[in-house]
């Protein structure tokens, strides 16, 4: 899914020369200094994403983060140590791509679907064997994208909004520095408002035993019917600064899509289907047998045709992917093009790296993981290619994608099913991120060969990061519940059962739903992709939509209003709303994540 950080509309194509910055012949570049922050800064943005996308359904792209905060810590340490060497531009750049692939990982890993999804069916991993599941796919997609750099990068240019802006933003905070600095200060000043809140509700709800903070009971405190009886089927006030900022960075579009999917959902579709008796109405937050697990069915089936919908529309991207457009490269000024030998030795090591680990792991034979090691790169050549045109990396089709191919060729066997989509995923996911760390990079005139480094480094603390904080979460909520509703997962898994078990998986009337749901995420698409460019932020948008149906709608109601609070913002003050609002909205989701950490090691050692 797209860097919810970045507004492609706001991101212009440099005009003129490509390049944005003409770096010193002896410029520092590839540093343990940068490297180090930039996998320390790739570290947080990691455990924020796994607590944010097991909520939300979706994660947030650490280039920009990374960037404005290395350039801001090592500008503060060069006013206290004025001998230090000064930070350069082409080192930022390293920091940014280390900082993105460790926090491109939580997604790559497949921790967001795949995994969680397979720990809904029972299976269950150990630390050690996710570990090496990580390990095994983790640097696929970035030898995937290697050799696709001269063809989208040099020849065609493509746009790759968030490559650009990261970009742009070096550039920027280097002649700029004391804006870098408020946006840096304004990012870690919420983030720790964020943090003490989350916190504060942790000690007065779970240790005291007092109200809930972030939860309060309107319906008690103010007894009517209404809020009674909404209170029931989710509808009901949660501050939640991680919602907020998350509502901040989707934008007003989506916000009321999430609102209107919650209010079909949990308004309509779950009191309707009490009264039916076809669920238990005394159950209605039950997966098993209450209202929740039935309007999970239209909504899996609105964003798995939303998603496939998306990525047929696109099929002229898929058609450019494989014909090349001809003409000569522009001059890669950096003079370190990364050799064949290591993309081509990397992805041999990678591959059976994968097919072993899948066969251990899973008991998936090695000629379907082989299978699905060449149809990731397939795929993510495609992934690739839209992150560059679009900013989106449909990571969600091209993974509906191999579950359709894998109900085909291996009937019946989930574990094949969901795992070979997990390397689809994986290669999706990091491929996409590797060319934007390689377009900021061409703009730069940084070597990319020495990016290439960083981003392996990076890959490895993501792992040694986003695994544990995984693991803890699973042993301390119930992933996929009320507190971490994992919406990702919840399709992977309703997908791989409906293909390996057929309707029979499906509740009592829930078939009609999940027709007119695929009907309705067929048309929404369309519809938008039909009407002029003007008109098409007036169309809901069906994946949102979906994703409401599954999580509790307590949910959408915060997304809302944090999306709302951020309209009022731009029109009180749009200048600052622009310039800020992006470090605002990280701020609030870094500090709720990064405290949602620690409260869950506070739980398992018994405290609350």
């Amino acid at each position: 899914m797209a860097d919810a950080a970045t507004d492609p509309s706001t991101v212009e194509e440099p005009e003129g020369s490509d390049q944005l910055y003409v770096p010193a012949p002896d410029e520092r570049q590839l540093t343990v200094r940068a490297v180090a922050i930039g996998c320390l800064l790739g570290g947080v943005v990691c455990a924020m994403n796994i607590y944010f996308g097991l909520r939300t359904g979706w994660s947030i792209g650490g280039s920009l983060i990374a960037a404005i905060l290395s350039f801001s810590l090592f500008r503060s340490l060069q006013a206290l140590m004025p001998n230090m060497e000064p930070f350069t531009a082409l080192e930022t750049n390293i920091a940014q791509t280390a900082g993105s692939a460790a926090g491109s990982m939580t997604s790559a890993a497949g921790l967001l679907a795949a995994i969680p999804a397979m720990g809904m069916l029972g299976y269950q991993l150990s630390y050690l064997e996710l570990t090496l599941w990580s390990a095994s796919v983790a640097w696929l997609g970035v030898f995937y994208a290697v050799p696709l750099r001269r063809q989208m990068v040099l020849v065609e240019k493509l746009r790759f909004p968030t490559g650009t802006a990261t970009a742009q933003t070096i550039v920027a905070m280097y002649s700029e520095g004391a804006d870098a600095q408020r946006k840096s200060n304004y990012l870690i000043g919420f983030g720790v408002m964020a943090a003490a809140f989350t916190l504060a509700t942790f000690v007065t709800n779970d240790v005291l035993g007092l109200v809930a903070l972030d939860h309060p009971p309107l319906e008690q405190w103010i007894p009517v019917v209404f809020l009674t009886t909404a209170a029931g089927y989710g509808f009901s006030l949660l501050i939640s600064p991680l919602m907020f900022g998350a509502g901040i960075l989707i934008g007003p579009r989506v916000a009321i899509s999430l609102l209107l999917g919650a209010l079909v959902s949990w308004a309509v579709l779950a009191p309707w289907v009490a009264t039916t008796g076809w669920v238990d109405p005394e159950a209605t937050m039950s997966y098993a047998t209450g209202a929740r697990g039935w309007i999970l069915w239209p909504g899996v089936a609105i964003m798995v045709a939303d998603a496939l919908t998306s990525l047929a529309m696109s099929w002229r991207t898929i058609l450019n992917t494989f014909r090349s457009s001809g003409g000569d490269a522009a001059a890669d000024t950096s003079n370190e093009e990364i050799p064949n030998a290591w993309w081509i030795g990397g992805l041999l090591v990678a591959g059976c790296f994968t097919v072993v680990s899948s066969n251990y792991l899973f008991g998936i034979h090695p000629l379907m993981t082989m299978l699905a090691v060449a149809l990731s790169s397939v795929l993510a050549a495609i992934a690739v290619r839209s992150t560059g045109e679009t900013d989106i990396n449909p990571i969600g089709g091209m993974g509906k994608v191999t579950q359709l191919v894998y109900g085909a060729i291996a009937p019946g066997s989930i574990p094949t099913n969901l795992m070979s989509a997990a390397v689809t995923g994986s290669g999706a996911s990091q491929a996409g991120d590797m060319m934007h760390d390689l377009k900021t990079g061409y703009l730069l005139g940084a070597s990319p060969r020495r990016q290439l480094i960083a981003q392996l480094i990076g890959i490895g603390a993501g792992i040694v990061v986003c695994v544990p904080i995984y693991v803890l979460f699973d042993s301390v909520y119930d992933i996929g519940g009320e507190k971490l509703p994992a919406p990702a997962a919840h399709a992977w898994r309703a997908m791989a059962e409906v293909l390996s078990e057929g309707v029979e998986a499906m509740p009592e009337g829930a078939l009609g739903a999940v027709v007119v749901g695929l009907i309705f995420g067929t048309v929404m698409p369309l519809v938008r992709k039909a009407l002029p460019e003007s008109s098409q932020n007036y169309v809901p948008s069906a994946l949102a939509m979906g994703i409401a149906f599954i999580v509790p709608a307590y949910y959408a109601v915060s997304m809302f209003i944090g999306a709302l609070i951020y309209q009022v913002w731009t029109r009180v003050d749009g200048h600052s709303a622009k310039a800020l609002g992006f470090s605002v909205a990280s701020g609030l989701i870094a500090g709720e994540g990064l405290m949602g950490v620690v409260t869950a090691v506070l739980k398992l050692l018994g405290i609350g």
